[in-house]
């Protein structure tokens, strides 16, 4: 695609699992991320969800290349970054950025606001360094933040703030994909609201492109362009987000979008839930076939013979289901 900034084919990030102490023995592998393939326009905010475990937050690390990808390919702007050296991959980090679920876990304690803003700036030699206040303090100022803090410790701040200060970081640069991983789910209702609204405003005023993960798809509606629903290391179903949420196909999608609660009391009350049947497989030995048919309705004998791959389901989304034509 012309328009797209970020591909990803047929990416898998296993992680072996060894037993013993002098001589280790390979005894298993955990298929954390097994065949995803999916294209990024630029300038839009992809969601993408699923349950905790599902392979989300591995999924971003492996984008960013924080994990190594055991398969497939990770192009960004044309340049292949699994297989790009270190120079090229610290090259890449100026148009590739994260903000992490915890700030507070990701900020340095140790390091003041203007430190932390500081040292991309220094380390990419973005500015000349009698310009890096100045720069520090105009990118707090574009999240919200007085200047004048600039000189306090993460411990000094509020969740909310320290979250902002994370956003500000991953401005620094000014890269072109920033990977949100979960970024409100460690905070306040209210505070949601704030920095999701944040996003959206410098998602649009800087022309930015954004992969937004999170569990709960009432938020993912409110923020982005398109969703990406993702079950046991594999993406399941993919579209605009209104549909995707509105009118779901996949069986698993359906039920995520049955747990997003309704302001309406009587609604809430009376509204079915889909309520699935027992736990998700383990990576470590996924079910042969359709991974989710253990727990679907509509599964039959078809579904345990190969994994579907994702197929159009009219012009604007793409499903994994064998069974997608007999759904109700």
């Amino acid at each position: 695609m012309s328009d797209s900034i970020l591909q990803l084919t047929d990416v898998k990030t296993h992680f072996p699992i060894t037993r013993g102490f002098l001589v280790k023995r390979h005894i298993g592998t955990v298929k954390a991320v097994d065949g995803v393939n999916l294209t990024v326009r630029r300038g839009e905010v992809l969601g993408l969800v699923g349950e905790s475990g599902c392979g989300k937050s591995t999924l971003a690390r492996t984008i960013l290349q924080l994990v190594p990808t055991t398969g497939g390919t990770v192009v960004l702007n044309g340049r292949n970054l699994g297989t790009s050296s270190d120079r090229e991959l610290l090259a890449a980090r100026r148009d590739l950025q994260m903000v992490f679920q915890d700030p507070y876990a990701s900020l340095n304690p140790r390091m003041t606001v203007f430190a932390t803003l500081a040292e991309p700036l220094l380390v990419h030699r973005v500015c000349a360094t009698e310009d890096v206040a100045a720069r520090v303090a105009e990118l707090m100022r574009l999240v919200g933040l007085a200047p004048r803090f600039m000189q306090k410790y993460p411990h000094e701040f509020s969740g909310g703030q320290r979250q902002r200060i994370a956003i500000a970081r991953a401005l620094a640069l000014e890269p072109k994909v920033i990977v949100a991983d979960e970024p409100v789910s460690a905070l306040d209702v209210s505070i949601q609201a704030q920095i999701l609204n944040l996003l959206a405003q410098l998602t649009k005023k800087m022309n930015l492109t954004l992969i937004f993960i999170a569990h709960d798809l009432s938020v993912v509606k409110h923020i982005s362009d398109r969703v990406a629903v993702m079950y046991l290391g594999k993406i399941v179903e993919l579209g605009l987000a209104a549909d995707v949420i509105e009118r779901p196909r996949h069986p698993y999608t359906r039920a995520l979008v049955s747990a997003i609660p309704t302001p309406n009391p009587d609604t809430e009350r009376t509204r079915q839930r889909i309520v699935l049947a027992g736990d998700p497989p383990s990576p470590i030995n996924p079910p042969a076939g359709c991974a989710f048919h253990p727990r679907c309705a509509y599964a039959q004998a078809q579904c345990k013979l190969a994994a579907p791959a994702l197929m159009a389901d009219g012009p604007t989304r793409e499903v994994a289901c064998v069974r997608l034509a007999d759904l109700p």
